[in-house]
C-alpha cells in the first residue's frame, strides 16, 4: 500500500498554478480544493489539473458555506450537492469531500441525507465521501456512532478527528473510546492536529502539544492498517492546517505564529515518512 498527500487550497487563494507548482516541490501527489462555483471556472482549473497530469480531489460544501444556513432543508442541501456533482463531472475530481448537512439534525436525518448524497454521487459516477466537521453532520463522534448502522455498507468516510478532538474538549485515548467500527469504513484523512481547546495546535512540531500529535498520529495509523486489512493498495491524506481562527495569532497586530504552507509541509512529508516504515514497498 502506498499513500499519496495533497495539498489543501484552504487560505491559498492564488491562481492554482501557483499551488500546483508547490505539490511538486514538496513531492506531494495532487490537490484539494473546493469545487468552483461556476462551469467556466470549473473547466478552467481542469484544464490547469491536466496540463500537470494531477489528480484532484474536491470539497463540496452543502447549505452555505462553512457555518451552513441554519434554515436551509435537507432537500435544499441536497439539490445543492445535485449542483455541485454536475460542476465537479467537469474536473474528474478522485473522488468529492462533502462537508455537508447540519449538526443540529437528529442522527435519522444525517443518515437520510448521506444515504441519498450517496446515491447523488453513484448516478454521477462520482464517489462521494463524508467528512467529520463541526457545524455538520457526522460533527459529534457518538452521533456519529448512532448515524453508522442506518447507512448503506458502501458508504464511506473522510476522517479529521481534530474536530472531534476539540467537540468532545478531550483527546479521545480512553479506553472506552471505540471507534474500530467507523475507522474501518474511512476513505480519506485530512491531517491537522487538534487539541482539547481548539482545532489546530500552534504547531505540530510544538513539544508541549506532543501528546496531541501522537494521538492523531496513533489514529491516522489506525486507518492505515484499516484499510490495508480492506485491500485498499493507496491512501490518501491531505495536511489542513488552516487559517480563518485555526491558525494562533499575535494579540493587536493578528500576525500568525507560523507559516500554514511550513506546517502542512512537515505533516506530509513527516506522515509520507512514517507511512513507509509501517508498509514497507
Amino acid at each position: 500500500m502506498r499513500l499519496e498527500v495533497f495539498k489543501t487550497l484552504w487560505g491559498d487563494t492564488r491562481p492554482w498554478h501557483h499551488a500546483i507548482e508547490e505539490v511538486k516541490t514538496a513531492g506531494f501527489t495532487g490537490l484539494e480544493a473546493r469545487i468552483p462555483a461556476t462551469n467556466a471556472e470549473a473547466q478552467h482549473q481542469a484544464h490547469l489539473l491536466q496540463q500537470a497530469t494531477m489528480p484532484y480531489i474536491g470539497i463540496a460544501m452543502t447549505g452555505g458555506g462553512v457555518v451552513p444556513k441554519q434554515d436551509a432543508t435537507l432537500e435544499s442541501h441536497l439539490n445543492d450537492l445535485r449542483a455541485i456533482v454536475e460542476r465537479a463531472a467537469l474536473m474528474a475530481p478522485r473522488f468529492i469531500n462533502v462537508l455537508g448537512g447540519n449538526d443540529r439534525w437528529s442522527a435519522a436525518q444525517q443518515a437520510d441525507f448521506i444515504t441519498q448524497a450517496h446515491a447523488i454521487g453513484q448516478e454521477a459516477g462520482i464517489l462521494c465521501v463524508f467528512e467529520t466537521h463541526r457545524s455538520r453532520i457526522l460533527a459529534n463522534p457518538w452521533v456519529t456512532l448512532d448515524v453508522l448502522p442506518q447507512l448503506p455498507q458502501e458508504v464511506l468516510f473522510t476522517l479529521d478527528i481534530s474536530h472531534w478532538v476539540v467537540c468532545c474538549e478531550r483527546l479521545l485515548n480512553d479506553p472506552a473510546d471505540d471507534f474500530s467500527a467507523f475507522f474501518e469504513r474511512v476513505h480519506h484523512i485530512q491531517a491537522r492536529i487538534g487539541y482539547d481547546q481548539g482545532p489546530q495546535i500552534p504547531h505540530p512540531t510544538a513539544p508541549e502539544h506532543a501528546a496531541a500529535r501522537q494521538f492523531h498520529q496513533q489514529v491516522w495509523e489506525q486507518v492505515w492498517h484499516a484499510q490495508k486489512a480492506r485491500g485498499y493498495t493507496l491512501s490518501t491524506l491531505t495536511p489542513e492546517c488552516g487559517p480563518d481562527g485555526y491558525v494562533h495569532t499575535l494579540p493587536f497586530t493578528n500576525a500568525p505564529v507560523a507559516d500554514l504552507w511550513e506546517m502542512n509541509t512537515w505533516i506530509g512529508q513527516t506522515e509520507q515518512t512514517r507511512f513507509q516504515t509501517l508498509f514497507p514497498q
